[in-house]
Protein backbone atom coordinates (compact mmCIF):
# COMPACT_ATOMS: atom_id res chain seq x y z
CA UNK A 1 0.00 0.00 0.00
CA UNK A 2 1.12 3.57 -0.85
CA UNK A 3 1.99 6.05 1.67
CA UNK A 4 -0.04 9.01 0.54
CA UNK A 5 1.71 12.08 1.78
CA UNK A 6 -0.41 15.28 3.54
CA UNK A 7 -1.04 17.99 1.37
CA UNK A 8 0.86 20.65 2.95
CA UNK A 9 -0.90 24.15 4.37
CA UNK A 10 -1.14 27.10 1.93
CA UNK A 11 0.26 29.87 3.64
CA UNK A 12 -1.02 33.19 3.36
CA UNK A 13 1.10 36.54 4.64
CA UNK A 14 -0.82 39.65 6.06
CA UNK A 15 2.05 42.26 6.02
CA UNK A 16 1.27 46.22 7.95
CA UNK A 17 2.45 48.53 10.17
CA UNK A 18 1.49 47.19 13.44
CA UNK A 19 0.21 43.77 15.66
CA UNK A 20 -2.57 46.38 16.76
CA UNK A 21 -3.94 47.13 12.94
CA UNK A 22 -4.23 43.30 12.02
CA UNK A 23 -6.02 42.41 14.92
CA UNK A 24 -8.06 45.38 15.11
CA UNK A 25 -9.35 45.22 11.40
CA UNK A 26 -8.53 41.64 10.03
CA UNK A 27 -8.93 39.10 12.70
CA UNK A 28 -12.29 38.18 11.17
CA UNK A 29 -11.12 37.48 7.69
CA UNK A 30 -8.32 35.49 9.28
CA UNK A 31 -10.06 33.20 11.60
CA UNK A 32 -11.77 32.37 7.99
CA UNK A 33 -8.48 31.90 6.42
CA UNK A 34 -7.73 29.34 9.71
CA UNK A 35 -11.31 27.07 9.02
CA UNK A 36 -10.44 26.86 5.86
CA UNK A 37 -7.24 25.33 6.06
CA UNK A 38 -4.77 28.34 5.68
CA UNK A 39 -1.46 28.73 7.61
CA UNK A 40 -1.59 32.57 8.29
CA UNK A 41 1.78 34.63 8.77
CA UNK A 42 1.46 37.99 10.57
CA UNK A 43 4.60 39.95 9.57
CA UNK A 44 4.92 43.47 11.29
CA UNK A 45 6.82 45.60 14.28
CA UNK A 46 5.73 44.32 17.42
CA UNK A 47 3.10 45.46 19.88
CA UNK A 48 0.74 43.58 22.78
CA UNK A 49 -1.43 42.42 19.90
CA UNK A 50 0.97 40.14 18.77
CA UNK A 51 0.62 37.96 21.21
CA UNK A 52 -3.08 37.97 20.57
CA UNK A 53 -2.27 36.88 17.02
CA UNK A 54 -0.47 33.98 18.05
CA UNK A 55 -3.04 32.98 20.31
CA UNK A 56 -5.10 32.63 16.93
CA UNK A 57 -2.61 30.22 15.87
CA UNK A 58 -0.89 32.15 13.67
CA UNK A 59 2.86 32.66 13.02
CA UNK A 60 4.12 35.92 14.09
CA UNK A 61 7.28 37.47 12.91
CA UNK A 62 8.63 40.97 14.22
CA UNK A 63 10.04 43.52 12.10
CA UNK A 64 11.19 46.64 12.53
CA UNK A 65 10.64 50.01 10.79
CA UNK A 66 9.22 53.98 11.31
CA UNK A 67 5.94 54.26 8.97
CA UNK A 68 6.63 57.93 9.63
CA UNK A 69 10.45 57.72 8.62
CA UNK A 70 11.67 59.79 5.20
CA UNK A 71 14.91 58.60 5.55
CA UNK A 72 15.48 56.37 2.34
CA UNK A 73 18.21 54.15 4.44
CA UNK A 74 15.41 53.57 6.72
CA UNK A 75 13.11 52.52 3.60
CA UNK A 76 15.95 50.06 2.27
CA UNK A 77 16.09 48.28 5.68
CA UNK A 78 12.66 47.48 5.78
CA UNK A 79 12.79 46.20 1.86
CA UNK A 80 15.56 44.03 2.34
CA UNK A 81 13.78 42.84 6.17
CA UNK A 82 10.94 41.26 4.11
CA UNK A 83 12.76 40.30 1.04
CA UNK A 84 14.63 38.09 3.57
CA UNK A 85 11.51 36.62 5.47
CA UNK A 86 10.09 36.47 1.96
CA UNK A 87 12.49 33.97 0.71
CA UNK A 88 12.88 32.36 3.92
CA UNK A 89 9.14 31.53 4.41
CA UNK A 90 7.69 31.18 0.98
CA UNK A 91 4.47 32.39 1.61
CA UNK A 92 1.66 31.44 -1.50
CA UNK A 93 0.37 35.00 -1.22
CA UNK A 94 0.63 37.98 0.58
CA UNK A 95 -1.51 40.63 1.68
CA UNK A 96 0.34 44.35 2.34
CA UNK A 97 -1.61 47.15 3.65
CA UNK A 98 -0.61 51.06 4.58
CA UNK A 99 1.90 52.69 2.33
CA UNK A 100 5.36 51.53 3.20
CA UNK A 101 4.48 47.80 3.26
CA UNK A 102 2.36 48.26 0.27
CA UNK A 103 5.59 49.81 -1.34
CA UNK A 104 8.48 47.96 -0.05
CA UNK A 105 6.69 44.69 0.58
CA UNK A 106 5.12 44.48 -3.25
CA UNK A 107 9.17 44.67 -4.84
CA UNK A 108 10.11 42.88 -2.51
CA UNK A 109 7.39 39.94 -2.86
CA UNK A 110 8.14 40.68 -7.03
CA UNK A 111 11.74 39.65 -5.99
CA UNK A 112 10.92 36.78 -4.58
CA UNK A 113 9.01 35.97 -7.38
CA UNK A 114 5.45 35.88 -4.69
CA UNK A 115 2.33 36.68 -5.41
CA UNK A 116 1.09 39.84 -4.15
CA UNK A 117 -2.02 41.82 -3.52
CA UNK A 118 -2.06 45.91 -2.21
CA UNK A 119 -4.55 47.10 -0.05
CA UNK A 120 -4.48 51.01 -0.27
CA UNK A 121 -6.71 51.49 3.22
CA UNK A 122 -6.62 55.48 2.90
CA UNK A 123 -4.68 57.70 1.01
CA UNK A 124 -3.29 58.88 4.28
CA UNK A 125 -0.55 61.67 4.80
CA UNK A 126 1.53 61.88 2.06
CA UNK A 127 -1.17 62.35 -0.36
CA UNK A 128 -2.46 65.51 1.52
CA UNK A 129 -0.47 67.99 -0.31
CA UNK A 130 0.51 67.97 -4.16
CA UNK A 131 4.34 68.47 -2.37
CA UNK A 132 7.66 66.50 -2.95
CA UNK A 133 6.56 63.70 -0.33
CA UNK A 134 3.24 63.65 -2.56
CA UNK A 135 5.12 63.20 -5.63
CA UNK A 136 7.48 60.65 -4.17
CA UNK A 137 5.26 58.58 -2.99
CA UNK A 138 2.97 58.39 -6.32
CA UNK A 139 6.58 57.35 -7.60
CA UNK A 140 7.03 54.53 -5.51
CA UNK A 141 3.67 52.99 -5.83
CA UNK A 142 3.25 53.01 -9.55
CA UNK A 143 6.88 51.13 -9.61
CA UNK A 144 5.47 48.78 -7.02
CA UNK A 145 2.23 48.34 -7.92
CA UNK A 146 2.98 46.96 -11.28
CA UNK A 147 4.64 43.76 -9.65
CA UNK A 148 1.06 42.73 -7.66
CA UNK A 149 -1.91 40.98 -8.57
CA UNK A 150 -4.47 43.11 -8.01
CA UNK A 151 -5.00 47.08 -5.94
CA UNK A 152 -7.67 46.89 -3.74
CA UNK A 153 -9.50 50.40 -2.69
CA UNK A 154 -11.93 50.62 0.43
CA UNK A 155 -13.55 53.62 -1.59
CA UNK A 156 -14.57 54.66 -4.69
CA UNK A 157 -12.78 58.23 -4.28
CA UNK A 158 -9.03 56.64 -3.40
CA UNK A 159 -9.74 54.28 -6.65
CA UNK A 160 -10.17 57.34 -8.61
CA UNK A 161 -7.24 59.03 -7.58
CA UNK A 162 -4.92 56.51 -8.30
CA UNK A 163 -6.35 56.17 -11.96
CA UNK A 164 -6.19 59.48 -12.71
CA UNK A 165 -2.74 59.62 -11.53
CA UNK A 166 -1.87 56.82 -13.81
CA UNK A 167 -0.61 55.10 -10.42
CA UNK A 168 -1.88 51.64 -11.33
CA UNK A 169 -3.99 49.81 -14.16
CA UNK A 170 -7.57 50.07 -13.98
CA UNK A 171 -8.12 46.01 -14.71
CA UNK A 172 -6.18 45.49 -11.46
CA UNK A 173 -8.21 47.69 -9.45
CA UNK A 174 -10.83 46.48 -7.00
CA UNK A 175 -12.96 48.34 -4.51
CA UNK A 176 -14.02 46.87 -1.26
CA UNK A 177 -16.82 48.24 1.19
CA UNK A 178 -14.23 48.97 3.99
CA UNK A 179 -12.32 46.12 5.99
CA UNK A 180 -15.96 45.13 7.26
CA UNK A 181 -17.19 45.21 10.58
CA UNK A 182 -18.17 41.85 12.53
CA UNK A 183 -22.63 42.89 13.10
CA UNK A 184 -22.94 40.44 15.30
CA UNK A 185 -19.80 40.88 17.79
CA UNK A 186 -20.77 45.12 17.80
CA UNK A 187 -24.42 44.91 18.01
CA UNK A 188 -26.90 46.82 20.53
CA UNK A 189 -27.15 45.65 24.24
CA UNK A 190 -29.22 48.41 26.10
CA UNK A 191 -29.47 46.45 28.96
CA UNK A 192 -25.41 46.45 28.72
CA UNK A 193 -25.82 50.29 29.85
CA UNK A 194 -24.39 51.29 32.98
CA UNK A 195 -24.39 55.17 32.68
CA UNK A 196 -23.36 56.75 35.77
CA UNK A 197 -24.90 59.73 34.87
CA UNK A 198 -28.07 61.36 32.57
CA UNK A 199 -25.86 63.51 30.52
CA UNK A 200 -26.33 63.81 26.59
CA UNK A 201 -23.24 61.77 25.66
CA UNK A 202 -21.11 62.36 22.63
CA UNK A 203 -18.22 59.87 22.13
CA UNK A 204 -15.06 60.08 19.58
CA UNK A 205 -13.13 56.97 19.34
CA UNK A 206 -9.43 57.56 17.00
CA UNK A 207 -6.13 57.36 16.43
CA UNK A 208 -5.22 60.73 18.46
CA UNK A 209 -4.05 62.61 14.85
CA UNK A 210 -4.63 66.25 13.98
CA UNK A 211 -6.59 65.56 10.87
CA UNK A 212 -8.86 63.08 12.65
CA UNK A 213 -10.90 66.17 13.80
CA UNK A 214 -9.59 65.92 17.72
CA UNK A 215 -9.00 70.04 17.77
CA UNK A 216 -12.48 70.65 15.77
CA UNK A 217 -14.37 68.04 18.60
CA UNK A 218 -12.98 69.99 21.12
CA UNK A 219 -13.69 73.71 19.68
CA UNK A 220 -17.18 71.82 19.57
CA UNK A 221 -17.34 71.08 23.04
CA UNK A 222 -16.57 74.89 23.55
CA UNK A 223 -18.95 76.19 21.97
CA UNK A 224 -21.52 74.09 23.47
CA UNK A 225 -20.64 74.17 26.63
CA UNK A 226 -21.04 78.44 26.75
CA UNK A 227 -24.84 77.06 26.41
CA UNK A 228 -25.16 73.45 28.05
CA UNK A 229 -22.37 72.70 30.67
CA UNK A 230 -24.64 69.13 31.27
CA UNK A 231 -23.08 67.40 28.15
CA UNK A 232 -20.82 65.03 28.45
CA UNK A 233 -17.79 64.78 25.31
CA UNK A 234 -15.56 61.73 26.15
CA UNK A 235 -12.56 60.62 23.72
CA UNK A 236 -10.66 56.90 23.25
CA UNK A 237 -7.87 56.69 21.27
CA UNK A 238 -3.91 56.20 21.50
CA UNK A 239 -0.75 58.89 20.89
CA UNK A 240 1.09 58.20 17.74
CA UNK A 241 4.25 60.04 19.00
CA UNK A 242 6.33 59.79 16.21
CA UNK A 243 3.69 61.14 13.98
CA UNK A 244 3.94 64.87 12.45
CA UNK A 245 0.32 65.14 12.33
CA UNK A 246 0.02 63.49 16.10
CA UNK A 247 -1.80 65.88 18.84
CA UNK A 248 0.13 66.20 22.50
CA UNK A 249 -0.35 65.06 25.50
CA UNK A 250 -0.51 69.00 26.39
CA UNK A 251 -3.22 69.68 24.90
CA UNK A 252 -5.48 66.73 25.60
CA UNK A 253 -3.85 67.76 29.27
CA UNK A 254 -5.34 71.65 28.46
CA UNK A 255 -8.75 69.88 27.09
CA UNK A 256 -9.24 68.19 29.63
CA UNK A 257 -8.47 70.50 32.22
CA UNK A 258 -11.05 72.95 30.72
CA UNK A 259 -13.49 70.52 31.46
CA UNK A 260 -14.03 69.92 27.46
CA UNK A 261 -13.24 66.22 27.17
CA UNK A 262 -12.88 63.36 29.14
CA UNK A 263 -9.94 61.28 27.74
CA UNK A 264 -10.80 57.41 28.57
CA UNK A 265 -7.23 56.31 27.03
CA UNK A 266 -7.38 53.46 24.79
CA UNK A 267 -9.98 50.51 24.35
CA UNK A 268 -8.99 47.56 23.41
CA UNK A 269 -12.97 47.07 23.63
CA UNK A 270 -14.87 49.99 22.72
CA UNK A 271 -18.09 48.66 22.88
CA UNK A 272 -19.29 49.10 26.36
CA UNK A 273 -18.53 53.23 25.67
CA UNK A 274 -20.63 53.34 22.60
CA UNK A 275 -23.48 51.33 24.44
CA UNK A 276 -23.07 54.45 26.95
CA UNK A 277 -23.11 57.10 24.42
CA UNK A 278 -25.84 58.75 22.78
CA UNK A 279 -24.17 59.88 19.70
CA UNK A 280 -20.93 59.29 17.98
CA UNK A 281 -18.96 62.39 16.71
CA UNK A 282 -16.10 62.11 13.82
CA UNK A 283 -15.10 65.26 12.03
CA UNK A 284 -12.18 63.65 10.36
CA UNK A 285 -10.36 65.53 7.37
CA UNK A 286 -7.89 62.97 7.13
CA UNK A 287 -7.50 60.80 3.83
CA UNK A 288 -9.62 58.50 5.05
CA UNK A 289 -10.77 54.73 3.88
CA UNK A 290 -13.64 53.56 5.26
CA UNK A 291 -13.15 54.67 9.29
CA UNK A 292 -13.73 51.62 11.23
CA UNK A 293 -15.31 53.74 13.89
CA UNK A 294 -18.46 54.92 11.73
CA UNK A 295 -19.00 51.15 11.26
CA UNK A 296 -18.89 50.17 14.66
CA UNK A 297 -21.02 53.18 15.73
CA UNK A 298 -23.34 52.67 13.32
CA UNK A 299 -23.86 48.83 13.62
CA UNK A 300 -24.76 49.14 17.47
CA UNK A 301 -26.80 51.81 16.58
CA UNK A 302 -25.57 54.87 17.89
CA UNK A 303 -26.64 57.79 15.04
CA UNK A 304 -23.65 59.51 13.85
CA UNK A 305 -22.10 62.97 13.12
CA UNK A 306 -19.50 62.99 10.69
CA UNK A 307 -17.80 65.39 8.24
CA UNK A 308 -18.22 65.14 4.53
CA UNK A 309 -14.98 63.57 3.84
CA UNK A 310 -13.95 60.64 1.86
CA UNK A 311 -14.87 57.34 3.05
CA UNK A 312 -16.82 58.95 6.09
CA UNK A 313 -19.76 59.61 3.65
CA UNK A 314 -19.87 56.38 2.69
CA UNK A 315 -21.27 55.25 6.20
CA UNK A 316 -23.82 58.33 7.21
CA UNK A 317 -26.80 59.27 4.88
CA UNK A 318 -27.67 62.61 5.95
CA UNK A 319 -30.51 62.71 8.01
CA UNK A 320 -31.34 58.77 8.09
CA UNK A 321 -28.70 57.90 10.30
CA UNK A 322 -26.95 61.19 11.29
CA UNK A 323 -25.63 64.14 10.27
CA UNK A 324 -23.04 65.35 8.11
CA UNK A 325 -21.14 68.83 9.03
CA UNK A 326 -18.05 70.67 6.76
CA UNK A 327 -14.60 69.74 6.83
CA UNK A 328 -12.73 71.59 9.82
CA UNK A 329 -15.86 73.84 11.04
CA UNK A 330 -16.30 73.25 14.89
CA UNK A 331 -19.20 75.98 14.62
CA UNK A 332 -21.26 73.35 12.28
CA UNK A 333 -20.02 70.94 13.94
CA UNK A 334 -21.77 72.18 17.19
CA UNK A 335 -25.19 72.95 15.56
CA UNK A 336 -25.25 69.28 14.58
CA UNK A 337 -24.93 67.84 18.08
CA UNK A 338 -27.10 70.63 19.16
CA UNK A 339 -29.60 69.49 16.70
CA UNK A 340 -28.87 65.70 17.98
CA UNK A 341 -29.36 66.67 21.07
CA UNK A 342 -32.88 68.30 20.34
CA UNK A 343 -34.15 65.22 19.00
CA UNK A 344 -36.36 63.58 20.22
CA UNK A 345 -36.14 59.63 21.84
CA UNK A 346 -37.42 58.23 19.16
CA UNK A 347 -36.22 59.77 16.77
CA UNK A 348 -32.47 59.39 17.68
CA UNK A 349 -33.80 55.48 17.98
CA UNK A 350 -34.68 55.38 14.51
CA UNK A 351 -31.15 56.77 13.31
CA UNK A 352 -29.25 54.34 15.01
CA UNK A 353 -31.49 51.82 13.49
CA UNK A 354 -30.92 52.98 10.11
CA UNK A 355 -27.40 53.26 10.77
CA UNK A 356 -27.41 49.22 11.56
CA UNK A 357 -29.39 48.42 8.64
CA UNK A 358 -27.29 50.27 6.33
CA UNK A 359 -23.94 48.57 8.12
CA UNK A 360 -25.73 45.18 7.56
CA UNK A 361 -26.27 45.68 3.98
CA UNK A 362 -23.00 47.49 2.95
CA UNK A 363 -20.52 47.04 5.18
CA UNK A 364 -21.10 43.05 6.64
CA UNK A 365 -17.64 41.08 7.18
CA UNK A 366 -19.22 39.05 5.40
CA UNK A 367 -18.83 40.76 1.93
CA UNK A 368 -15.44 41.34 2.69
CA UNK A 369 -14.17 37.61 3.25
CA UNK A 370 -16.31 36.91 0.19
CA UNK A 371 -13.51 39.09 -1.89
CA UNK A 372 -11.05 37.41 0.08
CA UNK A 373 -12.67 33.79 -0.76
CA UNK A 374 -12.93 34.97 -4.95
CA UNK A 375 -9.38 36.67 -5.08
CA UNK A 376 -7.98 33.31 -3.56
CA UNK A 377 -10.04 31.39 -5.69
CA UNK A 378 -8.72 32.82 -9.03
CA UNK A 379 -5.29 33.03 -7.86
CA UNK A 380 -5.69 28.89 -7.20
CA UNK A 381 -4.08 29.89 -3.67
Amino acid sequence: MNNIEPVEKKMIAFVSNSAWSVYNFRLDVIRHLHKKGYHILVIAPDDEFSVFLIKEGCTYISIEFNNRSENPLDDLNLYRQLKAIYKKHSPDLIFHYVIKPNIYGSLAAARTSIKSIAVITGLGYSFAKKNWLYQLTKALYKRALKKTEEVWFLNNEDAKVFITDHIVNIKKMRVLPGEGVNTDFFSPDPSAKSRSTSAFTFIMSTRLLKSKGIAVYADAARILKRKNDKINFELIGFFEKNHPDSISEAELQKWQEEGLVNYKGFAKDVRQYLINADCFVFPSFYNEGIPRCLMEAASMELPIITSLNRGCKEVVVNNSNGFTCHLNDPFDVADKMEKMINLSDEERSKMGKNGRALVIEKFNISQVIDQYERTLAKLKI
